[in-house]
């Protein structure tokens, strides 16, 4: 969702010649991708070229670990993909890390999710698990946005009841879940992390569960710096993954919050913003 505010320079000039970039993070939708969900023209060069030169690039997002690892099929190999906002991280189809929710915490959330139904909320839950993702609406309109982010999943008569390991519990909401959903969710900011992830997206997961968080532990598993780290992001659950890097850009449609947080201002996603950044800096 773009929004209106004043462009800001750089925090500082851009450098005189190519800057030791060893780790590109990016966020997906509305940074990655365009408005229309496609990938930018020149990504799949640009991803040889950094590989030859040993820069790792990392989507993450908060999409299903199946929709990005399918998204980048031709290209994962040795690709570590940040899924579910950070709370699960995995190379080459192995788990690096996770956070699931404690037992309970599900009920509870569905709980307040039933409450705004009956309040006349067009809002309806997703139950992340590691295997699959799970709903019970089954109606089109609702299926159709779970399926741009969560390949695998699956209508269940009980999203309580699975039997899977569960690391976050993502709530769409047909207006806006800044606004609606989110301050409906209040509650279980006393004990878990609530985060708008989008317009109509907000996710409940640990406390302990972020971007940022999982991009520490990956920064300190490399031996990477965040000197080294490149990230690109523009809603509010890239926020503390813009803080584990030194070249971090906001795209400029990026919510107003992402814009004071971040170092750089990168062009807006629909156009190329970071891979033309990406490009500029590292001399592709």
């Amino acid at each position: 969702m773009p929004y209106s505010h004043a462009p800001r320079p750089a925090a500082s000039a851009s450098p005189a010649g190519p800057v030791d970039i060893r780790l590109v993070v990016t966020d997906m939708d509305g940074t990655l991708l365009d408005d229309d969900k496609k990938v930018p023209e020149g990504l799949w060069e640009t991803l040889a070229r950094l590989r030859e030169r040993g820069v790792l690039f990392t989507p993450a997002s908060g999409r299903q670990y199946a929709t990005l690892a399918a998204e980048f099929a031709e290209v994962a190999d040795g690709m570590v993909f940040i899924a579910e906002n950070g709370t699960y991280v995995v190379r080459d189809g192995e788990e690096l890390s996770s956070d699931p929710l404690a037992p309970g915490v599900v009920a509870r959330v569905m709980e307040a999710v039933r409450g705004l139904t009956s309040d006349g909320v067009d809002v309806g839950a997703v139950v992340c698990g590691k295997r699959s993702a799970y709903v019970e609406r089954a109606d089109e309109a609702f299926l159709a946005e779970v399926g741009r982010y969560y390949l695998r999943h699956r209508v269940v008569e009980d999203v309580t009841a699975v039997d899977d390991d569960i690391i976050k519990v993502a709530l769409f909401d047909f207006g806006s879940a800044e606004r609606t959903t989110a301050p409906a969710l209040a509650p279980f900011a006393r004990t878990h992390q609530v985060v708008v992830s989008g317009e109509h997206w907000v996710d409940v997961m640990n406390r302990t569960a972020n971007k940022g968080a999982a991009l520490r532990a990956l920064q300190r598993e490399l031996g990477i710096t965040p000197a080294q780290t490149m990230v690109f992001g523009d809603y509010l659950n890239d926020l503390e993954m813009l803080d584990a890097a030194d070249w971090s850009f906001a795209m400029a449609n990026a919510h107003p919050e992402v814009v004071r947080r971040a170092r750089h201002l990168a062009p807006s996603n629909n156009d190329n913003g970071v891979l033309r950044t990406v490009a500029r800096l590292l001399d592709l």
